[in-house]
């Protein structure tokens, strides 16, 4: 039980305001209904702070396909800002980010509320201002932050759609542009007219489908490189057209190959069995370059 103090409270009206009242602590202990609430409320913040089991956010280090989304709209913030030779367009609705070139031949649409499983960024290269699309790549809004800046990286370099079109089903092709890949001990397989590589795991993959690279519309996805449990699950997807720069679908798997990230820890359940450390890549020069 809780022993008594000697200290009441004296009620009174406000001297201005009328509708309102004074509340006067009085008696030897007064400070005494204060101190010990004080005490009460900071031994409950420090009893909350220490409970076992509260789940941290605490980084670890992921192969990069598996690396948190991050910022998108801050990556493409602060690529603007250091590129001033694309101009930034809003849509009338605010929901839409335009990125264009200032030679008119190269344009980036950001989707700022897609679903997680829809594009979210569109890039697309024109031979002039006025021409067909050469080619087009798409991303969803959950890619992993550190393969999104690879690629405003290389759009920044100004000779992603300056080239001559190619047949990008050629042998040499497909080997240049995953020659990181099977340097980092991906496993390569052909089914009809898809040639995969995936990890070990078998929890990110790359598939180059030989039928829509040879279709002259180039409407169909050429080149696809996801992590998830399946093509049709994935948790992140980036497609690209047919005649696609061979060099920038090289850059991009030479990151999942190659590069690392950070994933902030999932709170763990004290029946659940422990979580297997990720396998990291080994970080060396790649010898495709």
């Amino acid at each position: 039980m809780t022993d008594s103090i000697d200290a009441h409270v004296r009620l009174d009206t406000h001297p201005t305001h009328p509708s309102a009242v004074t509340a006067v602590l009085a008696g030897a202990q007064a400070r005494v209904d204060t101190e010990r609430s004080a005490v009460e409320a900071r031994a409950t913040l420090d009893l909350g702070a220490a409970k076992p089991g509260s789940p941290g956010q605490e980084p670890e280090t992921v192969p990069v396909y598996l690396a948190d989304t991050g910022d998108h709209d801050a990556l493409l913030d602060a690529f603007l800002d250091a590129h001033g030779e694309f101009e930034k367009l809003r849509t009338w609705s605010d929901d839409t980010t335009h990125a264009i070139h200032e030679s008119q031949t190269l344009r980036i649409e950001r989707v700022h509320e897609a679903h997680p499983r829809d594009n979210a960024w569109t890039v697309a290269a024109y031979e002039t201002p006025v021409s067909d699309r050469l080619w087009h790549l798409t991303m969803t809004g959950t890619t992993p932050a550190p393969v999104l800046q690879t690629l405003l990286d290389r759009l920044a370099e100004g000779e992603v759609w300056d080239f001559a079109i190619g047949d990008l089903a050629t042998g040499r092709a497909i080997a240049q542009a995953t020659c990181a890949l099977t340097d980092a001990g991906w496993q390569n397989t052909v089914d009809g007219r898809w040639i995969r590589w995936e990890t070990t795991q078998g929890d990110a993959r790359v598939q180059f489908d030989a039928f829509a690279a040879r279709q002259t519309a180039g409407t169909l996805s050429t080149w696809t490189l996801w992590a998830g449990p399946g093509i049709d699950r994935p948790a992140w997807a980036v497609n690209a057209s047919a005649h696609t720069l061979v060099s920038l679908i090289a850059d991009l798997t030479e990151e999942l190959a190659h590069g690392i990230g950070t994933r902030c820890q999932r709170p763990r359940l004290a029946s659940a069995p422990p979580a297997v450390a990720p396998v990291l890549p080994e970080m060396r020069p790649s010898p495709c370059r």
